[in-house]
């Protein structure tokens, strides 16, 4: 495996290095010791999966606050998204930066998003299916969310959504976010 650094201060691309011959292609998509000797967290207690139907699936930019907030490795096992971290930690070096990659079942690469990220992500083909492997477990009122296009993080998606959730369209601007 390669941890290739982005522009976000600890967020890691994790790709694999697949061996592919005649019975087709085998890769290590995840090692305990790897991600430690990399500083990063090793152990994740619970996993989930999102389903998305339509291209143009939005889902983000979502949080978990202190005092449990969430590193997330995420892998897309269907289709191809637009996956996004920005960092919303005030200490940290690239505050206010956000990174993308493009995560798809054929290159099995992984998004590392260290705690105090927000996440999000665009599904750029019908029926994506994305893996999460999540550092904590889901506290429902520690969950946050910051606006996917707000002008404070320009960023710069492929395209405007086609499908976006009440919830996920009615989050606030991080000007007047004020439970990080």
């Amino acid at each position: 495996m390669k941890f290739v650094p982005t522009a976000v201060s600890g967020a890691f691309v994790v790709e694999v290095e697949a061996r592919s011959d005649e019975r087709g292609l085998f890769a290590r998509t995840f090692d305990a010791k790897s991600f430690a000797d990399h500083g990063l967290v090793p152990s994740y207690p619970q996993c989930n999966v999102s389903q998305n139907h339509k291209r143009g699936t939005l889902r983000g930019m979502h949080f978990q606050a202190e005092p449990r907030p969430e590193i997330k490795l995420v892998r897309a096992t269907r289709g191809t998204v637009f996956d996004v971290a920005l960092d919303l930690r005030r200490d940290s070096p690239s505050y206010l930066k956000w990174a993308s990659v493009e995560l798809d079942a054929i290159s099995h690469n992984a998004f590392y998003i260290p705690a105090g990220c927000a996440h999000g992500f665009l599904t750029l083909d019908d029926d994506c299916e994305l893996f999460y492997q999540m550092s904590e477990a889901y506290v429902p009122e520690l969950a946050r969310g910051v606006r996917w296009d707000d002008p404070a993080f320009s960023i710069a998606w492929p395209f405007p959504p086609s499908v976006i959730s009440e919830r996920d369209a009615a989050l606030e601007s991080y000007s007047q976010e004020t439970n990080l």
